[in-house]
């Protein structure tokens, strides 16, 4: 598919922090060697995942504000400037695309969510992903609202795919199962068939992931993290 391009690519980054961290970046650079090599990105910020939040393996997550949500967004939006060129002046082919998932989920109502949506998930192959599993093992649980996470990610890739015709989505290997979610319901809803590109996780020298779950993130905000923390 990339050989007979140029072919659209997103990955999405979750505003669950005032910043993006060093696996984000793994993602960052995945796009920016795609753009130069002449494929559309689109750098999407998870206005309304962000809202839910992506189910950890031991615990719920502590929802955060509708504001604090939006504060992040923005943030976020001004950390991915410097690694795309989002205005052409790089002499890329194609500009990056920035969006936010919020503009198309806010104006879905419950019931058009569940009858367009929901009708192309089966509970069984949601119950399998590796990180509900884990929540559903544990004492916690898993509350509908994270269980649904994977249904709003799959939405964005089917919204993308009929707006800009996006057919790979990036991510880390932990998002393997949410992506797939958006695999699955695009070949559902459209009858075709789209890409899936994972990278392998940063991890430190005993194996643990670098990353705001594991509270070891070394954040791409140099306020939060030092250049020379960083280096």
């Amino acid at each position: 598919a990339l050989a007979d391009g140029p072919i659209t690519v997103y990955c999405g980054f979750d505003p669950t922090a005032p910043s993006l961290h060093f696996g984000n970046f793994v993602q960052l650079v995945a796009l920016r060697r795609l753009q130069r090599a002449g494929h559309r990105v689109i750098c999407l910020v998870g206005g309304s995942t962000g809202l839910i939040g992506d189910p950890k393996p031991t615990s719920e997550r502590q929802l955060r504000t509708k504001e604090h949500t939006a504060q992040n967004v923005a943030r976020i939006k001004e950390l991915v400037q410097p690694f795309l060129d989002f205005d052409g002046s790089s002499g890329v082919d194609h500009p990056a695309i920035l969006v936010d998932n919020l503009d198309w989920t806010a104006p879905l109502s419950a019931i058009d969510f569940l009858r367009e949506i929901g009708k192309h998930y089966r509970v069984g192959t949601m119950l399998k992903k590796d990180s509900v599993a884990a929540r559903l093992n544990s004492e916690a649980g898993i509350s509908y609202t994270e269980f649904s996470y994977q249904i709003l990610q799959g939405l964005d890739y089917l919204h993308l795919f009929r707006t800009y015709d996006c057919t790979l989505q990036t991510g880390a290997v932990d998002q393997w199962g949410n992506i797939l979610a958006g695999v699955d319901l695009i070949r559902q809803a459209e009858g075709k068939h789209v890409h899936v590109l994972t990278t392998p996780l940063l991890t430190d020298s005993t194996g643990r992931k670098y990353g705001k779950s594991e509270g070891n993130a070394i954040w791409l905000d140099p306020t939060m993290t030092s250049p020379y923390a960083f280096f």
